[in-house]
């Protein structure tokens, strides 16, 4: 069908606050608001000022009373435990306000905040919401991380209480969080009085006297005395939580989420970008420490009354790479949201597909991918082997939601390979120099965004206004710093290339590893791949690339190697100085799948450098220092 995109944009920039208010009317509000946008509030203005509304009861109450009591709401697939396990919206409200009831007894009401540290199980889902029933704010930290880097957030978030478990699962490896946990209280200099552990029987957990409560029992307690608490009435502009951004050093920086323009800007994107109607099932391939987690698989769906898949595995190895296919197939999957860095993960280990004849795909219509750079390379071969659009989208921790993306819902735009495609309603996207002035379309510089933000994007930093205004505001007045660089096509495609701290200076001449990244991508043994800026005593900085192979791959690394300097020499051009590709057998990665490329860079530099605190192996920086060592680089 023809694309209505043009039409909407047009509609939300000829009347912006007519726009938002018109799609907040699927939202059910205990309060109308004073004013859609008021411009005069916080840093840059706030939406939806005056109203008041409860997240929980839109996402599940509100389901219920319209009929779809038995519809399921959520899926639990595990193939770490070989569990599945599906929940009605009857049954999960009820969950909800039973979990709830329990954090209240623990002391906690609206306003405090409540720390999950949890595995990919129902129960993450369910803490969230049920702090979000009583007006809580959650801060989700990523089950299994390190003790001091969960002391910094506890320090910083203020908690009145942590709920969490006794264990996570990380492929076949059990990893305990309970000692974590205890370790991170201890030096914490909060003190935290109350936490909720959830004993799973792969490791039960020893328990504090006087601090810790069985969860099991605590709801269980409550459902037999029928203690369920009720929806909180709270502010369209309280927060709903505080998410910490993966791999910070010093002091966290918490993205604070508000309540009522969260819930109007996730439902729209349902349908406009998503193309899902309520009823169907949507799977995004993440993990509720992560912001896809938060948007995508707890609230957007719930909100949209929509069926949503929690997924405890991995892409490979639970038990190999046709789990996603088993997934899809098992639970009649409409559209899939994950990011690249699986896909590729995938294709390494199945490069011809054989694995996907297997299942029966046929409910699939939509793959979306997000996260990292999607490179054509990947994409293409997605296409080829699921028969379906696979749609690239760019969006950070910050907003919650799409920043360009290609709206299936309302109607597809051709694909241009590499572009995350068109700005949303919402966003004006501009470039520009490094002096705030706009550059021409095809050049490349800093992406921003015109303010005020859309709703749903973050308001502030939690407990540090003037941090957000430096980190994000001051740069270019009147604008967004995404921090990410790229070009605006003569369509109005917006690329984006690298991160800003990764545009190298060779020379004198600004170059993109991300356009390097797609080159070296497109060889035939390339499986993944990651570029970065070395510093040269001539150059300044010069490009050195690392790859990993698909399986299989058996031809001597040093002819693979000549090729790809080739390669690049051809596409770039000698400007790029291209001169190092190294084979790896992995690349560091954050937990939700991000290549470590500043890591890399330190350690190409001989720089001194931190452990990301989200790193998914330690072991693999050495493997990297490894690699260079004996390279001209090195």
């Amino acid at each position: 069908m023809a694309s209505r995109y043009q039409q909407v944009y047009q509609s939300w920039k000829n009347d912006p606050e007519g726009f938002w208010a018109n799609a907040a009317e699927a939202i059910d509000w205990i309060k109308p608001w004073d004013k859609v946008l008021d411009p005069d509030a916080g840093t840059y203005g706030r939406w939806f000022t005056g109203a008041t509304c409860n997240t929980a009861a839109n996402c599940l109450d509100r389901h219920v009373a319209a009929g779809r009591a038995e519809q399921a709401a959520l899926i639990y697939d595990s193939p770490v435990t070989g569990t599945k396990k599906s929940y009605t919206y009857a049954e999960l409200t009820e969950e909800v306000a039973l979990l709830a009831q329990v954090i209240a007894d623990m002391g906690v009401s609206k306003g405090d905040r409540v720390i999950i540290y949890m595995p990919m199980i129902p129960e993450a889902a369910m803490a969230m919401l049920a702090c979000a029933r009583i007006g809580a704010i959650h801060s989700v930290v990523f089950g299994g991380f390190a003790a001091h880097e969960l002391a910094t957030r506890i320090d910083d978030a203020t908690p009145k209480a942590i709920l969490s478990a006794s264990c996570g699962i990380e492929g076949s490896k059990v990893i305990a969080y309970k000692p974590l946990l205890d370790a991170a209280i201890d030096q914490a200099r909060h003190k935290v009085g109350s936490t909720l552990i959830l004993q799973r029987p792969m490791a039960e957990a020893s328990m504090t006297a006087g601090r810790d409560t069985d969860w099991t029992e605590a709801v269980e307690a409550g459902r037999k005395a029928g203690r369920k608490a009720d929806p909180a009435e709270v502010a369209a502009t309280d927060p709903l939580y505080v998410l910490y951004t993966s791999g910070t050093t010093g002091q966290p920086k918490g993205v604070v989420r508000d309540n009522g323009g969260h819930m109007v800007a996730l439902k729209w994107s349902m349908d406009a970008i998503y193309g899902i109607k309520p009823g169907e099932v949507f799977w995004a391939a993440s993990d509720v420490g992560w912001v896809v987690g938060h948007s995508y698989i707890v609230y957007a769906p719930l909100l949209h009354g929509a069926t949503t898949v929690l997924f405890e595995g991995k892409p490979v190895g639970t038990p190999d790479a046709g789990t996603f296919w088993r997934v899809i197939a098992d639970h009649k999957v409409a559209a899939l949201f994950t990011a690249p860095t699986a896909f590729r993960a995938i294709k390494k280990e199945d490069p011809d597909g054989k694995l996907i004849g297997k299942y029966d795909l046929s409910s699939l219509r939509t793959l979306f991918l997000a996260g990292e750079r999607a490179d054509p390379d990947t994409i293409r071969w997605a296409e080829s082997m699921l028969s379906v659009p696979v749609i690239d989208h760019w969006w950070q921790t910050e907003t919650g939601w799409t920043i360009a993306g290609n709206p299936v819902g309302l109607g597809q735009l051709p694909v241009k390979y590499g572009s995350p495609t068109v700005a949303m309603p919402g966003y004006d996207i501009q470039v520009l120099d490094d002096a705030g002035h706009p550059v021409e379309r095809g050049k490349l510089g800093n992406i921003v965004v015109k303010l005020p933000l859309p709703p749903s994007c973050l308001p502030t930093l939690w407990k540090a206004d003037e941090r957000f205004r430096n980190a994000y505001l001051d740069e270019f007045p009147g604008y967004y710093k995404t921090a990410d660089a790229g070009f605006v096509d003569e369509d109005g495609y917006l690329f984006i290339m690298a991160r800003t701290d990764d545009i190298i200076n060779v020379a004198g001449h600004r170059l993109s590893t991300g356009a390097m990244e797609e080159v070296l991508s497109a060889h035939k043994d390339v499986a993944e791949c990651a570029v970065i800026g070395a510093a040269d005593s001539m150059k300044g900085q010069i490009p050195c690339g690392f790859v990993v192979l698909k399986a299989g791959v058996n031809r001597p690394h040093d002819d693979i190697e000549k090729e790809l300097i080739q390669l690049v020499r051809q596409e770039i051009g000698p400007v790029a100085a291209f001169k190092t590709a190294i084979v790896v057998d992995r690349l560091p990665k954050t937990r939700s799948g991000k290549i470590l490329r500043g890591t890399m860079r330190q350690i190409a530099d001989g720089e001194e450098y931190k452990m990301p605190a989200t790193i998914d192996d330690p072991a693999i920086l050495d493997e990297i220092g490894a690699a260079l060592k004996g390279r001209p680089r090195a």
